[in-house]
């Protein structure tokens, strides 16, 4: 599929052709764990063992990788399986700088399990380049940037840390699973690698769990499909086929999910008692100049400060339409309260440096009628 066609044509189209046998219009789910070689040492189409290569999870592959602006994509089990292949292309002694408003996971991986192997980390506030530069030492390996953070809404200058990155020859590798490629594509300002948990925006319908990373990298791409076979830690046939069909409404579910999230933040950010709404598309946000640079469009991720754990909780159990549970970027909305959810494996005295309090709750705006999510929000806030 041609890199110029527009996104909203490569998401239904890219990485896929009618299947050749029947000209089924999607992909068959090729349920199989291996192959049968007609003649030893002569696999048919290089097909051997499913944990290796199989067809429906290479088709997602190809197709995540044209949204991104990318030439090579590798499918795990989940995000954090994708960033742990990153990770595992290092080596003792290597160092690590990540963004310190990472999600919660990501910061526990690299804290508590990648430094038993003899890597080191050191967090930063990417959103302030000269405190990334800085942070490099000759032992310095990987860059790990996540824009907008989670839940922060926090911003990276990609093109300007991709020239740092540059000058000291590093690795960037970009969480993109906020934005989604709809919104922003990393490759394009300068990174090695975007990863994303395919099962937000990319799936988009809470029913996968699932990771990829994207490279124009041959060496990077030939070391992670290494990793794929000998870590072995990837999707099954079913669980890409749902991602592969997820994508096909990407282009669509976005401009939803923008437009909603856009109101939302703008009738939140106009009430008296919320102390405070974080979100980039909004004018007041500190890198909203960066934010219509380097984005298209500004999701529908919100977090807002009320003030108090006990508020905080009156108010996620009080929404009817927005559901308490982790996750997001599914056609749903979603509430949650990271403190005590997705980042309650950060430390304590990090989480307040970050600014993530006990009364900071985080919505996925999904693509519902907006003012049914409006009159939703209004009620529990009255509460």
């Amino acid at each position: 599929m041609a890199k110029s066609q527009r996104f909203g044509t490569l998401a239904i189209h890219a990485g896929q052709e009618p299947e050749e046998t029947t000209g089924a219009i999607m992909p068959p789910i090729f349920q199989t764990s291996t192959y049968v070689q007609p003649k030893l040492g002569e696999p048919k189409g290089g097909y051997e063992y499913a944990r290796v290569q199989n067809p429906t999870r290479e088709a997602m592959e190809r197709n995540i990788a044209a949204l991104e602006s990318g030439t090579h994509g590798m499918a795990f089990a989940s995000g954090m399986a994708a960033i742990g292949a990153i990770v595992q292309r290092l080596s003792a002694g290597d160092h690590v700088i990540y963004e310190e408003n990472v999600y919660g996971g990501t910061h526990r991986f690299f804290d508590k399990v990648m430094r038993r192997f003899g890597l080191d980390f050191t967090a930063v506030d990417s959103s302030d380049a000269q405190r990334v530069e800085d942070a490099i030492r000759p032992n310095t390996k990987l860059i790990h940037l996540e824009t907008p953070t989670n839940p922060m809404m926090k911003l990276s200058d990609l093109r300007v840390i991709a020239d740092i990155a540059a000058r000291h020859d590093v690795h960037i590798v970009v969480d993109n699973t906020f934005a989604s490629p709809y919104n922003q594509r990393p490759l394009e300002l300068g990174a090695h690698m975007v990863v994303h948990s395919s099962t937000k925006y990319l799936n988009g319908h809470s029913d996968v769990v699932g990771g990829i990373v994207v490279t124009n990298d041959d060496d990077i791409a030939e070391e992670l499909r290494f990793l794929q076979k000998a870590a072995g830690a990837v999707p099954g046939p079913w669980d890409a086929w749902l991602v592969l069909r997820g994508t096909k409404t990407l282009d669509v579910r976005m401009e939803r999910h923008n437009a909603n999230g856009a109101r939302v933040a703008e009738y939140l950010a106009g009430r008296d008692d919320i102390d405070r709404v974080f979100y980039p598309g909004l004018a007041d946000h500190p890198q909203h100049a960066l934010a219509k640079r380097q984005m298209k469009g500004f999701t529908g991720m919100i977090s807002i400060e009320l003030g108090s754990l006990d508020r905080a909780r009156r108010v996620v159990q009080k929404t009817r339409l927005f559901s308490l549970a982790e996750s997001l970027g599914g056609v749903e909305s979603l509430i949650g309260h990271p403190a005590i959810m997705t980042h309650a494996s950060v430390p304590k005295e990090m989480r307040d440096r970050m600014g993530i309090s006990d009364g900071l709750v985080r919505l996925s705006v999904g693509i519902e009628d907006v003012e049914d999510l409006l009159e939703d929000l209004e009620q529990a806030l009255r509460s």
